[in-house]
């Protein structure tokens, strides 16, 4: 499931995420993240609508 692919975090929310993950019961750190990182996709997927798109790029801050 996880695979040749590394993205670099800094030293203290590797730490923040370590700790979350295990007390949330994951088995490792990489589930944890990749569990997250599903569900905002999730998010945005499946938008087609220009402006709900625009709308949570605002919100975030992005535009």
């Amino acid at each position: 499931m996880f695979g040749g692919k590394k993205i670099k975090i800094a030293d203290g929310l590797y730490e923040r995420l370590k700790q979350i993950s295990e007390k949330a019961g994951y088995s490792s750190i990489d589930e944890f993240v990749s569990h997250i990182l599903e569900q905002e996709i999730a998010k945005f997927e499946g938008e087609t609508d220009s402006e709900a798109i625009k709308e949570k790029l605002q919100g975030l801050g992005y535009l």
